[in-house]
């Protein structure tokens, strides 16, 4: 059978590149060639954005009802059993997702998208009395326009509704770009919108190959008519977009990478605490922007959770879900990625970190699940996030030193704190700097209409929510009677010569005659 292409979507039609260009997307556990995609041509990309502009000129004064229902129809249309089909099965062909990324990439979404209609409504303004006396002044919510979204691999339809979403509810078009790894599952969305009846051009997708990115990506940003860009991976990636979007000033909402710290105080409940560490720690094979990577345990706690951990771990094991029996990860979504989570571990150790469980190797992608002591800051895993299927644990004696340790990152993302007492989880928490703190929970978790970001440093910082993704627009009415204004107010007294319509010239002074 031949491989599945996947075509870009622009202005409501799905059409090869322009030249005609492919690129072959690969299974990252098997290796194989799963499916193809277009690259999309400097040309397929101005093209999407035009169409994108034109929809604009519709799209921001359509009825809110109207953008709430597309939205509605699009959640029920999700919940029938031909996109349950997809999304069960084409996220782990592409990049190799389990059973249990099924919930983030599917089971979840409706309701998000059914929350995503509500915000709809919520695009209200305000009106106040002018400074001016009798003046009247109007405060609206109003798009920006055409915006560019890129979206990424790991949880690849629950992103990319999310990339689009906010923004096209609230009166944007979008020009979305796929990941390379993903073009097939992200273009489901793309499918699912169109079902939907989403106007031709308000959505446009496009996918490229890892080579042509970088270029085609600076001439979007650069393209006049963007507006603004979101960006979803990589701290790394996401200095570069910024950069490209600070050379035009154009705004950005990046949610980059994570280090999640885990707080764990004496009196927890241990058990629990490390079920959820461990969730959080493999669930996607430590491929989450939230994943727990460290733990922070106070010592009369710790040998039991790293008991606790480490038997956990050991029943964790990687490698091929579809034809190992054993297996309950899958692999990391490329070698390169797999070699660095290695080489950070092997690094760690070298520098004096205690290995408790783990090989220190990988076959191919796929890296069995570490756990290690004595990593410290200043170490490369202890600053960097691995995105791998590895945790460290920290010993502290007092909660000051935990709480110390938790911020010693350039992440602030997500966090975890295990405690029984509601008083002191209120206390720690707050001094944890992370944009969602989780008492007794996963650190993998977001609410909806909260949606999860940085405060700056590694995890970006923005979010997608009707403030981010619309311009607080002013419209003041000036009071019916006439004020002094300055500078033509002091013309009264002094005398102006013009010239009618017969070329004769006219005297104007102060008492009005003119000569």
């Amino acid at each position: 059978m031949p491989l599945p292409f996947t075509p870009l979507y622009i202005d409501g039609q799905w059409r090869p590149a322009s030249t005609g260009a492919s690129f072959e997307v690969r299974n990252p556990t098997t290796g194989q060639v799963v499916g193809t995609a277009a690259s999309a041509s400097a040309e397929d990309c101005a093209a999407a954005v035009d169409a994108a502009a034109r929809a604009f000129t519709t799209w921001e004064h359509t009825p809110l009802m109207v953008k709430r229902d597309v939205f509605l129809r699009a959640a029920d249309i999700l919940a029938t059993d031909k996109y349950r089909e997809k999304v069960a099965t084409i996220p782990a062909e592409e990049v190799s997702a389990t059973e249990d990324m099924l919930p983030f990439n599917y089971l979840a979404q409706t309701g998000f998208l059914r929350n995503y209609a509500s915000m709809a409504m919520n695009m209200k303004g305000e009106a106040f009395p002018s400074i001016v006396p009798g003046g009247r002044v109007m405060a609206q919510r109003r798009a920006f326009g055409v915006v560019f979204g890129i979206a990424p691999w790991n949880a690849p339809t629950g992103l990319t509704i999310r990339a689009i979403a906010v923004p096209i509810i609230c009166g944007n078009t979008v020009v979305l770009k796929c990941s390379e790894e993903s073009p097939r599952t992200q273009a489901i969305i793309a499918e699912l919108f169109e079902e939907a009846g989403l106007p031709k051009g308000v959505l446009n997708f496009i996918s490229m190959s890892r080579e042509d990115s970088p270029a085609r990506t600076a001439e979007i940003i650069a393209h006049p008519l963007v507006r603004k860009i979101s960006f979803t991976g990589s701290d790394h990636v996401g200095k570069i977009i910024a950069a490209e979007a600070a050379k035009y000033l154009k705004p950005c909402i990046l949610e980059l990478g994570g280090k999640a710290p885990v707080v764990v105080l004496d009196d927890a409940d241990i058990p629990r605490a490390a079920r959820a560490i461990t969730s959080s720690a493999l669930l996607n094979s430590g491929q989450v922007c939230m994943s727990t990577e460290r733990v922070i345990v106070q010592q009369g706690a710790a040998p039991t959770l790293v008991q606790e951990l480490t038997a956990l771990f050991k029943q964790a094991k990687a490698g091929d879900t579809k034809t190992e029996s054993s297996a309950v990860l899958d692999a990391l979504f490329t070698d390169k990625s797999a070699e660095n989570v290695v080489g950070m571990i092997k690094e760690a150790v070298s520098n004096g970190a205690t290995l408790i469980l783990g090989d220190l190797s990988r076959r191919g992608a796929v890296v069995q699940p570490h756990i290690l002591m004595n990593v410290r800051p200043g170490m490369r895993l202890w600053e960097r996030e691995s995105f791998g299927p590895v945790v460290v644990v920290a010993v502290v004696d007092t909660i000051d030193e935990a709480v110390e340790l938790a911020n010693s990152s350039e992440y602030s993302m997500s966090a975890g704190l295990w405690t029984r007492d509601v008083h002191a989880a209120l206390d720690v928490s707050a001094r944890i700097r992370a944009y969602c703190t989780n008492i007794n929970g996963p650190t993998i978790h977001g609410e909806p209409l909260r949606t999860l970001g940085g405060m700056g440093g590694a995890s970006g910082y923005g979010h997608f929510n009707i403030d981010d993704w619309t311009q607080l627009r002013l419209t003041v009415l000036h009071p019916a009677k006439e004020p002094p204004y300055p500078v033509v107010s002091r013309l009264g007294s002094i005398a102006q010569t013009t010239t009618n319509g017969t070329g004769d010239r006219v005297v104007s002074n102060a008492n009005g005659t003119t000569h």
